[in-house]
């Protein structure tokens, strides 16, 4: 069974970094397109950015040239570092793993901008 632990949120002033960093276990990490969704209370999911299994890299419309997705196939971890923080990426972050459909998913981390 798919288990996905994300870690690394918290509170972060305007303008500041973060790295989130989500652990794969139970299967097998680098066959597995893996993606970082966040929600905001009283929005949609959406897609923050998305890495294949073989290094592709695609990213939402609001986060583009601020967020940098990556893999370590070897510590079975998908990271998202973002830059730059807005009081508008405040959400909870969630990892998943195969698709957004037929997928694992995380439990979120809850991730603040503010000053």
């Amino acid at each position: 069974q798919v288990q996905l632990v994300e870690s690394g949120g918290g509170l972060v002033q305007p303008g500041g970094s973060l790295r989130l960093s989500c652990t794969f276990s139970g299967g097998m990490f680098s066959i597995y397109n893996m993606d970082w969704y966040r929600q905001a209370p009283g929005k949609q999911r959406e897609l923050v950015a998305a890495i294949t299994s073989g290094g592709s890299t695609n990213y939402g419309d609001s986060v583009k040239g601020r967020a940098t997705i990556s893999r370590d196939n070897a510590k079975n971890t998908v990271y998202l570092q973002m830059n730059s923080l807005k009081p508008e990426d405040t959400a909870v972050y969630y990892c998943n793993a195969g698709g957004s459909m037929m997928g694992y998913w995380g439990q979120g981390t809850q991730v603040t901008v503010s000053s």
